[in-house]
């Protein structure tokens, strides 16, 4: 391909972009065509060298820098996005690889401010993202899709994103600067898909997708905070119903440990406060006491220990703890008995003990100041 080069036989990192941009429309248009997909393979080879480098040779910033203009210029972010379901196993890796050099370039004179590329996503294709989310869907690219994903969610523009946009397939997705946050969610967006990918998805699967879940969670709480608090029963329901209460073993105990470190995080105040005043949470929490595997016995009862540690609680959860006072008090003086060596789990079980020893005999109206 001799128009791919200069006059110095160097290949132009526009012309290179603008051939990648067209074979992946014609593999999108032809998924199944073998031929180009591997000579999309070589191609983002050559891209991946010239953005990464290589052991002996370091990338030059001003190729990275054209690449990223050119690549913005063509949408081929967008295309690799879309394409990356079609690729073959290398060329995935290669286009993962691409997208973390490109995520983090910044300009010399920008300092602070964010990457080229993800103001260029949040402002102007938010469907990059969408794409990629979507990816979980297909579980070759799960680990790909899901790596470039939490290398984009180092910057919360990026979850707000995610969080916000109820596009539908083929539907633009939603800008940052349409985003009204006290806006309740529908149930319908990208990330409440996550649920589901979660729950019913392979074990690979769903365990890249919590990894991206609990990093939008405990990594982008300036904005997950305020979209908690705003769709509280929305997001609960899903998390208790499609996680905690999981039949798989492993989302289940994720999920539940995941559940306590949000109660426990003071970012996460006021939607603790509200977890807390409902007696159905604290009914589920008292059953993961009882699961059959000790592991998840043991994350329920950090949660279960912040309803009776709460000074304040609610008229309804005092009244279930009274009803179960008696069964409690049974219940956990040998509950997990054996872990003999951890002093901070049997002190805190003590302490619950006796906080649920001194319930009154009525429940109480809460302190109007909690």
């Amino acid at each position: 391909m001799v128009f791919l080069f200069n006059r110095t036989g160097r290949r132009q990192p526009s012309d290179l972009v603008r051939f990648i941009k067209d074979l992946l429309l014609k593999l999108h248009e032809s998924p199944d065509a073998a031929k180009i997909a591997e000579d999309l393979g070589k191609q983002l080879s050559q891209l991946r060298l010239l953005v990464q480098g290589t052991q002996d040779v370091e990338p030059k910033r001003e190729d990275l820098h054209m690449v990223i203009q050119a690549a913005i210029h063509e949408d081929l972010i967008y295309e690799l996005a879309r394409g990356i379901i079609h690729l073959p196993f290398q060329a995935k890796k290669d286009t993962q690889t691409i997208f973390s050099q490109i995520l983090r370039f910044k300009l010399d004179s920008q300092d602070d401010a964010q990457p080229l590329v993800i103001t260029y996503i949040a402002h102007h294709r938010p469907e990059i993202i969408i794409e990629l989310c979507r990816g979980y869907s297909f579980s070759d690219c799960t680990l790909q899709c899901g790596t470039i994903l939490r290398d984009a969610l180092k910057f919360d523009i990026i979850a707000a994103i995610i969080l916000y946009d109820q596009s539908a397939e083929g539907q633009p997705a939603v800008r940052v600067t349409d985003i009204d946050m006290a806006v309740p969610q529908d149930g319908n967006g990208i990330f409440w898909e996550f649920f589901d990918w979660i729950d019913t998805g392979s074990f690979a699967v769903s365990a890249d997708v919590f990894a991206t879940f609990r990093n939008i969670l405990l990594n982008n709480k300036a904005v997950m905070t305020t979209y908690v608090e705003t769709n509280f029963d929305l997001f609960f329901h899903r998390f208790n119903r499609s996680l905690v209460m999981s039949n798989s073993y492993v989302t289940k105990r994720q999920s539940t440990k995941l559940l306590g470190e949000i109660l426990l995080d003071r970012a996460y105040y006021r939607v603790m406060i509200r977890y807390v005043a409902r007696w159905d949470n604290l009914k589920l929490c008292m059953n993961l006491l009882k699961d059959d595997q000790k592991m998840i016995q043991y994350e329920g009862f950090h949660v279960f220990k912040v309803f009776v540690a709460n000074p304040n609680k609610s008229v309804e959860v005092q009244r279930l703890l009274i009803n179960n006072r008696d069964r409690l008090l049974r219940f956990l003086p040998p509950f997990l008995d054996d872990r003999t060596d951890d002093d901070q789990f049997n002190d805190e079980k003590s302490f619950l003990v006796r906080q649920i020893q001194l319930l009154p005999n009525e429940p109480v109206e809460p302190s109007t100041g909690a």
